[in-house]
């Protein structure tokens, strides 16, 4: 299955990414504890109520979120599928550490992976996990879909268009987008798009990502 805009938006990671330096381990390792606490917290889940949802202890939870315990990768795999993360968002670094503003400068945007042909993204949005809300500037290729049938996920998106034209595929309505003018749906309802024209098409694709 073909990875669309809001889906790969949902999961926004940079395309390049690696791991990171023996310098930088400690840090990693101490902030995954932090950032359960603090998804934990955002869900309104109690210790107990996390606990029964991951399969994993609540003493053991208590541990890691306080750097008490290192988790293993099965326990971090639990944790993170119960609080609707990847793991990458545990272990990765973030430039940003916990401010409230990100100012993203063009430079600064990062390719979201997508296995769409002929879709580019680059993210204008801030980290995963500590933002329900994420976006792109996209550029859409002639003939480029969102794949041979429709779809539909969690969550909802948001597209407006800067240039060329983008067509979109409901149950019972199509919508065909021009410059300046945006569509909004929830994910839960089957779509599809694609670029009809001979031309790119450029656009701000926003999606609101699963809490």
């Amino acid at each position: 299955m073909m990875s669309e805009p809001g889906e790969a938006l949902e999961d926004t990671e940079p395309q390049e990414g690696r791991g990171p330096e023996p310098n930088t381990l400690e840090e990693v390792i101490s902030g995954i504890g932090a950032k359960v606490r603090l998804m934990r917290t955002r869900k309104g889940y109690s210790l107990q109520r996390l606990a029964n949802v991951a399969d994993v202890s609540a003493a053991a939870i208590h541990k890691i979120e306080h750097n008490g315990m290192v988790p293993t990768i099965t326990t971090l795999m639990k944790l993170a599928s119960a609080l609707n993360r990847p793991v990458s968002y545990f272990i990765s670094e973030e430039e940003e550490g916990d401010k409230p503003a990100v100012h993203t400068t063009p430079e600064k945007r990062r390719s979201v992976f997508t296995s769409i042909p002929g879709l580019e993204l680059q993210s204008i949005s801030g980290p995963y996990g500590r933002f329900f809300l994420a976006g792109a500037y996209a550029e859409v290729q002639p003939g480029s879909e969102s794949g041979p049938g429709p779809t539909k996920h969690p969550g909802e998106e948001l597209v407006y268009l800067l240039e060329g034209e983008l067509c979109f595929e409901f149950d019972d309505e199509t919508v065909t987008l021009s410059p300046g003018e945006s569509v909004h749906f929830r994910g839960d309802l089957t779509h599809r798009w694609h670029n009809p024209t001979s031309k790119p098409a450029k656009a701000v694709w926003m999606a609101l990502r699963p809490i």
